[in-house]
């Protein structure tokens, strides 16, 4: 997969696991390392990475006095531009955020997202917050604070199933909709192996077989499904059924900022401003005004 695939989509992941009982039991232990929620207002879970019995030291911040953000424009509710030409979404929110909380003076550019790692190697920018996923081929090239947010997996169905629980018993025999080629539909064959795949070409066929009732739930990319649940489309059909479903193998490590490889001091400043914002409840309003439905 290219850097470009380094946004969110992830396809078939090569190799076998053991299935059975043993592949249940591994399935198990994955939802035990989600991240730990929160319970916002509406009931809405808000995922952290960040231990609160745990603060993050504070770095020597007297060697910087700004911190010049790398983005791309076309990828919202990340980042986008606004027709007026400024950028707006949760990325960049928290960019802004993460200045305030540091006192120093930020600036946030848009490349597009192919010409980043290189226009960050050039000097032209300190940091990239892109919505890139941390994996062994972006490991290669940069170094990444830690995660603020993953990307789970999660089944959608119609609402008269949507109440009803998503694991490899209950849906023992029955048939699930998913993309076809994808990471998503590779978990399934490892860990609801008794379940009937009914793979679709594309997420817009995917969606619409669940509206039209052609099958009752789907599974697929928890964030997607998210924002489509909360669209008029979505919400008057359907909603997510059981929890979300997380394993770096299938569905990377998350996104992470990423800055220059060897950059250990920046790394850790990202980490400590991170942290404070979560303490301070601000990465769970912007996470809430992103993502109103939640993806976990």
């Amino acid at each position: 997969m290219d850097l470009v695939g380094a946004h969110l989509k992830a396809k078939v992941v090569k190799g076998k696991l053991v299935k059975g009982k043993l592949g249940l039991a591994v399935l198990c232990a994955l939802l035990c390392l989600a991240p730990q929620p929160l319970l916002a207002g509406g009931g809405v879970f808000v995922p952290g990475f960040w231990d609160p019995r745990h603060r993050v030291a504070k770095p020597d911040l007297s060697g910087l006095h700004r911190l010049r953000f790398l983005t791309e424009d076309d990828y919202p509710p990340f980042h986008f531009a606004l027709p007026d030409g400024t950028l707006s979404g949760f990325d960049i929110d928290l960019a802004r955020a993460i200045c305030e909380e540091l006192k120093i003076t930020c600036t946030i550019q848009a490349r597009r997202f192919d010409t980043l790692i290189d226009a960050l190697n050039d000097d032209q920018g300190d940091a990239l917050i892109a919505a890139i996923r941390i994996d062994s081929q972006t490991r290669g090239k940069l170094d990444f604070s830690g995660p603020y947010y993953t990307t789970p997996a999660r089944f959608a169905a119609l609402t008269t199933v949507s109440a009803e629980p998503a694991i490899p018993e209950s849906l023992r025999g029955k048939t699930v909709g998913v993309e076809a080629k994808s990471a998503h539909e590779a978990y399934l064959e490892m860990f609801f192996p008794d379940t009937i795949r009914k793979p679709y070409e594309s997420q817009k066929a995917l969606r619409e077989a669940l509206v039209k009732g052609e099958i009752d739930t789907i599974f697929g990319d928890g964030i997607s499904l998210s924002l489509w649940l909360d669209s008029q489309e979505g919400r008057n059909c359907c909603g997510f059924r059981g929890g979300p479903f997380i394993d770096a193998r299938f569905f990377g490590e998350g996104a992470g900022i990423a800055v220059k490889k060897g950059n250990f001091q920046l790394r850790q400043t990202l980490d400590y401003a991170l942290a404070e914002l979560a303490a301070r409840g601000t990465y769970a309003d912007l996470y809430l005004k992103y993502f109103p439905l939640g993806f976990y």
